[in-house]
């Protein structure tokens, strides 16, 4: 990996402006254009200047103080920029496929700004599109062209009234009638109405929807994606059979037209099941060309990174808010918005602790697996591996003579290895004991799950992250300035994180006296603190790793992600660090702030009607 010149990053990266941050700035041990550039690459920070100077530059896409938009013209305004995002390419299809962590870029550029639009957006192209484009076969790549151009708008419907997460239990139907070479699809009663589908409420000509498929003589062949027109797209009004709605004002998002949809046996063609997986002959035979391999170790880890990002992130936004005072609770400032537009993110795409059951029963798989026939504990990607040695980690004990050691990846790597088995060792304990006592499968599972298979999914997921940011860190190639900033934040993320569990480590005897708890506390705020190199007899190797703290680097770390004014769009946010002058101007810019109440002759009127009480009285 190529070191980041100083001339790359002045090129791509704007200097900032002068004022009361500067002092802050100057204190840092590293340039942050540098870790911007090295942590982004070159292309990846052209395509985030590109699309922003876009959004910026676009009257479009002004920022409007003073007034609130009513529901209706805040999502007319939201599909009117997603159509211009589209119209403008700002990515195209075979940058997508070349490079497919631009896609990512895009989405948190466009979500940077507004998250209404980034997900109206990814909703339509990337959520609609791709299912059509993967799940679907030929018969269905002349629906592309037109997602593109927006000649018909998509929408991914999964989700009904009374099931979400427990997808097995969707109740809407297709049954395929042979005679008409059709499915009829069929919602049997408003619970089974698709419900919190985002661009139905409004926009979607068209959805993929998910349906119990059956074929003549009443089988079920499981959930089937088929592709349905739900509304014309000259006129916008529902097909025949199709009761589609808006479900109403959410407490965020709410330029996303949520919206439900009933089917009252709606005929579709046999051409719109998307049929990769799974196909209905003319005549009416089920057929499958496969049976998908799921990637279970890929699908465990995405089903425990949904919680533990959108679990962090909120924490993390709570955190700010009241960091802030009485100015983060003001809505001019954003992170109210902030806050409701992450919300979301803990249940829509599946409940997050209903998530956490996949990856926790992946785990507890494997170990049956391994009790039971003897075969190695590996996966493709090596994240279960070290449970190889599963017997002989729990045997392991806490060690660390200083608090400069524990600043050592291994420490906290060597904690989370001993906690991972230990949770799985009692989550196998418990699920049996249940059995036991006469439970199911599934209830053995889910009366293990709140205090053991819950907390075994999150250590298993935190320690993954801790070891690959322990990986990037270390791979060559890393400056040594920059080396020293990460290896700062890498063990800062894995001592927080790891206090988190501090009573199991205890309950489970890793920690043995009350200074092991203590040593991760210290060192977490020793991290944290400002000043001179530690002082600690006997570790002077560790001088130059802690020669300067982390507070030093805390505002040119924030310049490394953060993006431009015009996007982030808080007056206590603004990168000159005036937050007071910026606060006060925005204030002024408000709505009739220093007009009197359109209600003021209340006031005295209610004072006469008080008097006039007070003399019957």
């Amino acid at each position: 990996m190529a070191a980041p010149s100083e001339g790359d990053a002045a090129s791509l990266l704007p200097d900032l402006p002068g004022g009361p941050l500067q002092a802050y700035r100057a204190r840092a041990s590293f340039c942050w254009k540098e870790l911007a550039l090295f942590l982004e690459g070159e292309d990846m920070l052209r395509l985030k200047k590109s699309i922003f100077s876009a959004l910026e530059d676009d009257p479009l896409f002004a920022r409007s103080r003073g007034h609130e938009l009513s529901l209706e013209k805040h999502r007319e305004l939201t599909f009117l920029r997603c159509k211009r995002v589209l119209g403008r390419a700002l990515l195209r299809v075979e940058d997508m496929v070349r490079n497919p962590l631009s896609v990512l870029t895009l989405i948190t550029c466009l979500g940077t700004y507004d998250w209404s639009l980034a997900q109206k957006f990814l909703l339509h192209l990337l959520v609609f599109g791709f299912a059509i484009y993967k799940s679907g076969s030929e018969r269905h790549l002349e629906y592309l062209p037109k997602i593109l151009s927006m000649e018909i708008f998509g929408c991914f419907a999964v989700t009904e009234v009374s099931h979400g997460s427990n997808a097995k239990a969707i109740r809407t139907t297709a049954h395929y009638d042979p005679a008409t070479e059709e499915f009829i699809l069929h919602s049997p009663d408003f619970e089974a109405a698709k419900f919190w589908v985002g661009n139905m409420g409004k926009t979607a000509t068209h959805a993929v929807v998910f349906a119990q498929l059956y074929t003549p003589g009443g089988r079920c062949h499981g959930l089937h994606s088929f592709l349905v027109q739900i509304r014309n797209p000259k006129t916008l009004l529902p097909m025949p059979g199709v009761m589609v709605g808006d479900i109403g004002k959410k407490l965020g998002l709410n330029g996303i037209d949520n919206g439900f949809a009933m089917f009252h046996k709606v005929r579709i063609p046999r051409r719109a099941l998307l049929n990769q997986t799974g196909d209905v002959t003319p005549e009416g035979t089920y057929v499958t060309p496969f049976k998908a391999e799921l990637g279970r170790e890929i699908h465990a880890l995405v089903s425990g990174s949904k919680p533990l990002a959108s679990w962090t992130a909120q924490r993390g936004i709570q955190e700010c808010r009241e960091a802030c005072g009485g100015h983060g609770y003001l809505a001019v400032n954003r992170l109210g918005d902030l806050r409701n537009e992450n919300d979301p993110n803990c249940t829509y795409e599946g409940d997050n602790n209903v998530l956490l059951q996949q990856t926790s029963g992946y785990l507890l798989g494997l170990l049956e697996l391994r009790l039971q026939g003897g075969a190695r504990l590996e996966s493709p990607l090596g994240t279960v591996d070290f449970l190889e040695a599963y017997p002989d980690i729990l045997d392991q004990r806490f060690s660390c003579p200083s608090v400069a050691g524990c600043l050592e990846s291994s420490v906290p790597l060597a904690a989370y290895e001993w906690l991972v088995c230990y949770l799985l060792r009692e989550s196998v304990q418990k699920v049996n004991q249940e059995k036991r006592s006469g439970s199911s499968d599934f209830e053995a599972r889910n009366n293990s799950q709140v205090y053991r298979c819950r907390s075994l999914a999150l250590a298993f997921l935190e320690l993954t992250v801790v070891r690959r940011f322990h990986e990037y860190v270390h791979q060559p190639g890393v400056p040594p300035p920059l080396r020293a900033t990460l290896q700062r934040l890498s063990a800062l993320y894995a001592l927080w994180s790891l206090n988190q569990h501090t009573a199991l480590l205890y309950r489970g005897g890793y920690f043995s006296d009350e200074q092991a708890g203590k040593m991760i506390e210290n060192t977490i705020l020793n991290l944290c603190a400002q000043g001179s190199p530690w002082r600690f007899a006997g570790v002077a190797r560790h001088t130059d790793f802690v020669s300067q703290q982390l507070k030093d680097d805390a505002v040119a770390l924030v310049d490394v992600i953060a993006p431009p004014d015009f996007i982030l769009d808080s007056p206590i946010g603004r990168a000159d660090g005036e937050l007071y002058k910026n606060l006060w101007t925005a204030v002024l810019q408000e709505s009739k702030v220093l007009e009197r109440a359109s209600w003021w002759a209340e006031f005295p009127a209610s004072k006469t009607h008080v008097e006039s009480l007070k003399s019957r009285l």
